[in-house]
């Protein structure tokens, strides 16, 4: 908990008590499915709630928008964003039920009050969102392609309607058809510890019409 307060001191009362929380309760639910690896869950602060919180460094959601977190297994990135942005609408979507299963026990026993959830697949979707964030579910094109018609563009918006996706690794050659659309941002330049290294921030913005 130490390290979210390191590199987000501005958390109020409510946010930290959320965040405390997490912890003992993915603990719990790790023993029964394997929602984080058993070799990652000691590093569960830096790996799973710092990590889906680059985008929060990076990035602020427009007030009211909506977004989905595609691929979200048991609510990451999408509860970490949401307990930051609680006047953000999230929608945690995943096509395994037992995952969501533990999304939407965290989301009622901490009282997250702006997420709603969904088991399924993005293509076959008609919900409309603003922005869509996810942590690596597939290669990057495979991912735009299965996902983009969710996304709803809109002139009144205050900021431009984007996926924010969370990769590590290599993989220029996966961007090399969006190298003129796509920001691609590291993380390392927000948290210094080693794991960010290699991290990574996918941004594709999308005009609004």
């Amino acid at each position: 908990m130490q390290l979210l307060l390191k590199y987000f001191p501005n958390l109020n009362s409510d946010q930290i008590g959320k965040f405390e929380q997490l912890y003992p309760i993915y603990e719990e639910w790790n023993q029964k499915v394997n929602v984080i690896s058993r070799k990652d869950f000691p590093h569960f602060y830096e790996r799973h709630v710092l990590h889906s919180l680059a985008i929060a460094k990076y990035f602020q959601f427009f007030p009211n928008s909506k977004v989905f977190d595609i691929g979200t297994g048991g609510g990451f990135p999408g509860i970490p964003l949401a307990i930051m942005f609680p006047d953000v609408q999230f929608t945690l979507m995943d096509s395994i039920a037992k995952k969501i299963k533990v999304a939407e026990d965290v989301i009622s026993l901490l009282s997250i009050n702006n997420v709603n959830t969904l088991i399924g697949r993005a293509e076959n979707q008609s919900v409309k969102c603003n922005y869509i964030v996810s942590r690596a579910v597939s290669a990057f094109p495979e991912f735009v392609k299965t996902c983009r018609n969710l996304i709803q563009t809109d002139k009144s918006a205050t900021a431009k309607s984007a996926i924010l996706y969370l990769k590590g690794g290599d993989f220029e050659d996966e961007i090399k058809s969006f190298k003129a659309k796509v920001h691609i941002i590291n993380v390392k330049e927000y948290f210094e510890e080693e794991y960010f290294e290699t991290k990574k921030i996918i941004h594709l913005p999308f005009n609004n019409s």
